[in-house]
């Protein structure tokens, strides 16, 4: 099988097949991005004044989704700005995929011309685990790569480098984001300076799929956030874990079961980072991660 053939008949596709579909749809997505034009962005409001759709999400998804359905139509695919859509007959056998696309991470970025905002696709097997995952930032000439044993990879410019993870040092860097539900976002910033323990700062840059890309790259030390949708963490959170982070997904009904309620979304948390900040978080002493799209930890 050619890394661009789909995968057919009675077995998983392999997750380097996944990701060579994965950075076609991203790129498909990050070119709509690219062209980006301040008069014709028509931007609307969705959840409160800071939640944004512009006429460029939906265009990007389209893009992204078209790619995907041209080469693996069989599969389901759960984006943000148009919802999950199930091909007739799917079925969760082994040869299924579920695609996870947030078409563009970081809208209020991009409609004010803040460079951190970009397309992300992920793909899960059939048994929920999250085998491929890309984070394309056009503005920054960044993309973001990594398959399920794989290892991470970033192309920085044109310039290829594997990443490796978490340094250590001081004055180390967290990573965080705020929620558009108001008293979830007042409890955030309550419990942020419980956060920055061992932290000498912390930064916001809007795009929670970038985030975990920074930490990934060294750029930030960690990132944690609640209240996360899938399509927000579900590339970067395995960049970072094949980068060697360890990294917490919460553990949120599966999309294709009905998905979480608003409730269990907010009260979800996303962390990446050294192994003891995780454990600090889940009770975990191990720092394990969870890879699966559900978050219940299979493998």
């Amino acid at each position: 099988m050619t890394p661009s053939t789909p995968a057919s008949g009675g077995g998983a596709p392999s997750p380097e097949v996944l990701l060579h579909l994965a950075r076609q749809a991203a790129a498909a997505g990050a070119a709509v991005l690219a062209r980006r034009d301040p008069e014709a962005l028509d931007a609307t409001s969705k959840s409160s004044d800071s939640d944004w759709v512009t006429a460029f999400d939906v265009a990007a998804e389209h893009a992204v989704r078209t790619v995907i359905k041209g080469a693996r139509p069989h599969d389901a695919i759960t984006g943000e700005e148009l919802g999950t859509t199930v091909p007739a007959g799917f079925t969760p056998d082994g040869d299924r995929v579920r695609w996870s696309i947030d078409p563009l991470d970081g809208t209020t970025n991009f409609i004010r011309n803040i460079v951190y905002y970009g397309t992300s696709v992920a793909a899960a097997g059939a048994d929920g685990t999250w085998l491929a995952g890309v984070v394309r930032a056009p503005a920054l000439h960044r993309i973001y790569w990594a398959s399920r044993g794989g290892g991470a990879w970033l192309s920085d410019h044109g310039s290829v480098r594997r990443l490796v993870g978490p340094r250590t040092g001081t004055g180390r860097l967290l990573g965080t984001g705020f929620s558009y539900d108001a008293a979830t976002r007042a409890e955030q910033v309550v419990a942020l300076g419980a956060l920055l323990g061992g932290y000498g700062d912390v930064r916001r840059l809007g795009s929670a799929a970038l985030d975990l890309c920074l930490v990934a790259d060294r750029t930030l030390d960690a990132f944690v956030e609640r209240g996360l949708h899938e399509h927000d963490y579900a590339a970067g959170a395995l960049i970072a874990e094949e980068a060697g982070l360890a990294v917490h997904r919460p553990p949120l009904r599966p999309i294709l079961d009905g998905g979480p309620t608003e409730a269990e979304r907010l009260a979800g948390v996303t962390a990446a980072g050294p192994a003891g900040l995780i454990g600090s978080l889940t009770g975990s002493t191990s720092g394990s991660s969870s890879g699966s799209a559900s978050g219940e930890g299979r493998a």
